[in-house]
Parts: structure tokens; C-alpha cells; sequence
């Protein structure tokens, strides 16, 4: 029943018949037989069905919540099994927030020097896909805000403080400037990420709170195109000190600190679940922790 089980989380994924077969590597009449078979075995529908893929029945859905429960275990299962022989291996899959990116290898370099078996794949996504995905399956780990909206019943370990500072190009005339306020800087012809983002929210609010301002002129959801859109000194935006540190990028840049107020939030990762976690879980969360605590006391960005 377990691959059947794995087959109703893809569906999950995809929802669509043709994409999750695909998905699971089966052809589309054997992936709608395990389905049919599943629902046979339980002695309920669990796909609403029609011309195309309509949804999950009350009963699916709570089928659903087993299944990731079920193959979630079974897949801990076995790797407390390899790790028992001395053995971590697998395959982590990672999402993060854009704005973390930057931030990935102090954890990704220490975890694979430590281990080199367990395969790696990181991925960018807003904070509401990342919800999505670890509840689902799709990812092992997150990577995102852990104290600005809700995470459900995520598990969360906090990993540093996300501060904001204004960017601004050097060779425009507010580069003068040693701080701003964040009611100074709403007024500023701003570039800012979607307001898809988690990133953006926050700001939004914050600027709102210190009076407003006018809507930015420029959006994206890609960092280093706010990055160069600002060096041309057309635009200003906001973003995380932390992002600007780890960028390379040339010194055509500087950052502002913003006060009144001056605010923090806390990135961390977020895990499905309760301990006991899979081996490569808690092996990911145990350098993650090593890595920030080492790097707690890094001086503040200089100017870019």
C-alpha cells in the first residue's frame, strides 16, 4: 500500500493525472489503476473525478494527511536504518526564501564536507511555497522567516536576525547620508521585490506604519536585478544587510541603516513535524546551528 500511498502525494503535487504519472514514472493507466486500487482497498472514492482533475474528497483529503504521515515514517525508517550501519546518505531537498540564498553555503559546504553521501538540491521559493512543499513532502528543509507569519505545525530553530538597510547607489547624492527613517526612505523612487514574497510584506508594513509613501516604481522577485537596477542610481531599494554582505558585487554600492524603527527578523529553518527527525534532517539542523553560532559575532556590513 506504501507506494500506492506515494502515488496520492504526487497526485497531491501535481494535481493532474497525466503530470503525476509522469512524476512517479509510470505510465498514465498504471498510475490511475493504484489510485483506483487504493480507493478499492480503503472502501471510499478519494478523487473527485470528472474530465480532469477535480480535487480530493473529504475522504482523500484525510487519506492525504495519513499518507504523509505514513510515508514520511517510512522514509525515516530507512534512513535510521542506513545510519545504524554507519552509513548517512540520501537526498536533502532544500527551499529557501530568495533573500536567504545568499546565506546557504555556511550550511551546504559544512554539511557536505561532514557528509559527502547525502545528495543536495536547493531551491528558491516564497515562504508560502515553502509552507506548501514541506507539508506535502516536496522538501525535507526550509529555509525562511520563522516569526512573522504563521508556519503551522512546522517545527522551527531559529539561525540569525534579518536587518534592513537602505541600498543606494555611491554616485547618488544620498549616499551622504550616515542613516535614514523609514517614513525618509518611503519617498524615495524605490525598486522592491513582488509582493509575492514574505520580504516585501514586511516592508510594505513598515512603511506604512511610518506614514506611507509612494508605490515603488520598480519590482522583481530576483535580488541581483534589484542589485543592478540600483547601481543605476535611478532607483533606491530595501533590503536585508545580511543579502548585501555575502553578495560579491563592485563597490558602486552603499547601505544605509533605517531607524524609527529599527526592526529584526529571525530566519530560520523550519522542519515538518516533530522529533524524532529523519537522520539527514537532524544531521542538516545540528551544522546549521554550529555554522550561525559560529558566525554570531560577524561585525556589521561595511559599505558596499
Amino acid at each position: 500500500m506504501l507506494d500506492k500511498l506515494e502515488f496520492l502525494l504526487v497526485l497531491a503535487q501535481e494535481r493532474h493525472f497525466g503530470r503525476a504519472a509522469e512524476a512517479a514514472g509510470v505510465t498514465q493507466p498504471t498510475f490511475s489503476s493504484a489510485i483506483k486500487s487504493l480507493e478499492e482497498t480503503l472502501g471510499t472514492a478519494l478523487v473527485e473525478r470528472g474530465s480532469r482533475f477535480r480535487g480530493f474528497t473529504p475522504e482523500g483529503e484525510r487519506v492525504l494527511e495519513w499518507a504523509r504521515r505514513l510515508v514520511g515514517d517510512a522514509r525515516t525508517m530507512r534512513q535510521e536504518l542506513q545510519s545504524l550501519r554507519g552509513i548517512l546518505s540520501g537526498h536533502l531537498h532544500i527551499g529557501a526564501i530568495p533573500t536567504a540564498l545568499p546565506c546557504i553555503p555556511h550550511l551546504t559546504v559544512p554539511f557536505n564536507a561532514r557528509f559527502p553521501r547525502v545528495r543536495l538540491s536547493v531551491f528558491s521559493a516564497t515562504s508560502v511555497d515553502i509552507l506548501s512543499k514541506l507539508e506535502n513532502l516536496e522538501l525535507d528543509i526550509g529555509i525562511s522567516y520563522i516569526d512573522n507569519e504563521p508556519v503551522g505545525r512546522l517545527t522551527t530553530v531559529a539561525l540569525y536576525e534579518e536587518q534592513y538597510v537602505l541600498l543606494v547607489s555611491c554616485r547618488s547624492p544620498l549616499a551622504r547620508f550616515d542613516k535614514m527613517t523609514w517614513s525618509e526612505a518611503g519617498r524615495l523612487p524605490l525598486c522592491l521585490l513582488t509582493p509575492d514574497m514574505q520580504s516585501r510584506r514586511i516592508i510594505d508594513q513598515l512603511l506604512q506604519e511610518a506614514g506611507g509613501g509612494s508605490a515603488p516604481t520598480f519590482e522583481s522577485n530576483s535580488m541581483m536585478t534589484l542589485f543592478t537596477h540600483v547601481r543605476t542610481g535611478r532607483w533606491v531599494s530595501i533590503v536585508p544587510a545580511r543579502l548585501v554582505d555575502t553578495v560579491e558585487r563592485p563597490r558602486q554600492l552603499k547601505t544605509i541603516p533605517l531607524t524609527s524603527p529599527t526592526i529584526s527578523k529571525t530566519i530560520g529553518v523550519l522542519v515538518r513535524g516533530r522529533e524524532p527527525f529523519a537522520p539527514t534532517v537532524s544531521a542538516f539542523i545540528a551544522v546549521a546551528e554550529r555554522a550561525f553560532k559560529a558566525s554570531s559575532n560577524v561585525e556589521e556590513p561595511e559599505e558596499a
